[in-house]
């Protein structure tokens, strides 16, 4: 009888170190799938932004594929596919005046992007953020506070920034940097001295798709 217990607890205790290792698999694979689903389907992007002759600087951000959908027009016996992408998007950066440095600041922002693409790999892309931040950094200031002047720190304010970006690019497949881009910006910022700045910039930077490393 004792015999039989033991192998019965044996038989169970077999039996659960199997089920916990086929479910600890199946978690592993399922994990690897949404990783790589994540990766495909995700490019990070750096450039150059900025007015030229007033203030420049640099933005980094990532775009994932939220849609796609392929379209195909006849004109003139000519068939036409393209490619349309809606597509979640997220910035931040930073731009200064290197000569007066009297506009320094640094922004975010996040919206949708939807976007073109020819069988050249040719786009068209239009870009709304309606969430936006802009924090402004002014040069040394000073307050007075009765008989003392003191040095503020990090003077500045921040304001409502959303934006609206339209430009072009070229898409290049299969390859880690996976594409190029070009934008003109506009972007108002709201509450500034007691009305709203519009501010209008150029974009050009690169996309870039690491999983295309592994291929």
């Amino acid at each position: 009888m004792r015999r039989r217990s033991r192998l019965l607890l044996l038989f169970l205790f077999q039996f659960a170190l199997y089920s916990y290792g086929q479910n600890k698999s199946k978690n592993q694979t399922a994990n690897t799938q949404l990783s790589e689903y994540f990766w495909d389907r995700t490019e990070f992007k750096a450039g150059f932004v900025g007015t030229v002759f007033w203030s420049n600087g640099l933005s980094i951000g990532a775009e994932y594929l939220w849609k796609e959908n392929e379209k195909t027009k006849t004109r003139k016996g000519i068939v036409r596919t393209n490619t349309h992408q809606l597509l979640f998007n997220g910035n931040l950066g930073f731009v200064t005046n290197f000569a007066s440095k009297t506009d320094t600041g640094a922004y975010t922002n996040f919206g949708l992007i939807w976007r073109r693409t020819n069988k050249k790999g040719k786009q068209f892309s239009i870009e709304l953020n309606p969430l936006g931040y802009y924090r402004s950094f002014l040069p040394e200031t000073y307050e007075v506070n009765g008989d003392s002047v003191d040095k503020v720190f990090l003077p500045g304010r921040g304001y409502y920034a959303p934006s609206l970006s339209v430009g072009i690019g070229k898409q290049r497949k299969g390859k880690v940097r996976s594409g190029s881009y070009f934008n003109i910006n506009y972007s108002p910022r709201f509450n500034y001295n007691a009305g709203t700045l519009p501010t209008f910039s150029l974009q050009y930077g690169f996309r870039f798709n690491f999983k295309n490393r592994k291929q």
